[in-house]
């Protein structure tokens, strides 16, 4: 039980300090090193976890929870790797969400809403042309999602037709 406490602080403490990435791995190496488990067993843990796809901070939390302590270790150092940006995300909500009838929030969103869609457009251009899909197939694929999404097709529908149609067409 002290080993389950243990990690749930340091796994708790590292994501409080740091914004996950490369600075919560050269704290939680500073933190488990020697206490928790060797050089050895860190250096595979992080190189395991950086070629898996997902969260690389989630995943190292989890390996070296499980390599303490078991699957409960794994649950409990999972649990505290998500338990700060939760917390900080709910509180952050319920702050919006209580102010959401102020008028400065939604003069705020009102400014912020054609901001947000001129940088989505440029980001969709710049993807378009690094994609090498530049000729007519790659333009109708474009406009026939433009035309789903002005009729109110359903988003996720649109990009799995289109990245069929992609697979299909352009090969």
């Amino acid at each position: 039980m002290d080993q389950l406490i243990t990690i749930f602080w340091v796994f708790l403490k590292v994501n409080l300090l740091s914004t996950s990435g490369p600075a919560s791995a050269g704290l939680l190496y500073h933190e488990v090193v020697g206490r928790l488990v060797t050089e050895d067993q860190f250096i595979q843990a992080y190189a395991l976890s950086s070629v898996l796809p997902g969260s690389d901070a989630l995943q190292l939390a989890m390996y070296i929870g499980y390599a303490v302590g078991g699957v409960a270790g794994g649950f409990v150092a999972l649990t505290a790797a998500i338990l700060p940006p939760t917390l900080i995300i709910l509180g952050v909500t319920m702050i919006l969400h209580r102010l959401r009838r102020e008028a400065w929030i939604s003069h705020f969103v009102d400014g912020l809403a054609p901001a947000i869609s001129v940088l989505m457009v440029f980001t969709a251009w710049k993807i378009f042309q690094k994609g090498g899909a530049t000729g007519w197939e790659g333009w109708a694929i474009g406009i026939a999602s433009l035309i789903a999404m002005t009729l109110k097709v359903p988003e996720r529908i649109v990009i799995i037709v289109a990245a069929l149609v992609g697979i299909f067409l352009l090969q």
